[in-house]
């Protein structure tokens, strides 16, 4: 069958149109709005690390934490940054009274720039571990950091709530 002159010339006028392309300027502006949103309602609190391993003690405390170098002390590793740097059944058994391992690695932090604050009082560390520590690991620990010039030392724990808190008053 032979094609109407119209025919034709709507053929070919539906050749010529193509696929409309993506428009992007709505999902940019979509992602603007978003990227805004999450900025402005970003939290300015600190997170320490978290860890399954261990329960921290509870404090009332109302000093918020501040961003510092985190040794965390699970049942049987000692972390820096997330770093595993010693065994603590190694340190337990061993009689001197700083951790050399600690040590080198809390040295190694201080020339990166998380560490770099320091001035008479000495460097900032939070030490995270579970209520249960033993002290003596506890005190190795301590006594590693003020020999390094972490000097500021914090121990990380669990806020109590206020209302719990004025109850035991």
């Amino acid at each position: 069958m032979k094609m109407s002159r119209r025919a034709k010339r709507m053929a070919r006028h539906h050749k010529r149109r193509t696929q409309p392309g993506l428009n992007l300027v709505s999902l940019m502006d979509i992602f603007t709005i978003l990227v805004f949103f999450l900025l402005v309602n970003s939290s300015t609190a600190v997170q320490l690390p978290g860890a399954r391993d261990f329960k921290l003690p509870v404090s009332s405390a109302e000093k918020k934490p501040e961003e510092t170098l985190t040794i965390m002390v699970t049942a049987n590793d000692l972390l820096v940054q997330g770093r595993k740097v010693a065994v603590v059944s190694d340190i337990l058994a061993d009689s001197q009274p700083t951790i050399r391992a600690l040590a080198d690695e809390l040295n190694f932090q201080a020339k990166k720039k998380l560490a770099a604050v320091e001035g008479d009082e000495g460097r900032h560390v939070t030490i995270m571990g579970d209520k249960g520590i033993p002290y003596k690991l506890l005190k190795k620990i301590m006594a590693t950091c003020t020999e390094a010039n972490y000097r500021k030392i914090a121990l990380a724990v669990s806020r109590k709530n206020a209302p719990a808190a004025a109850a035991q008053r």
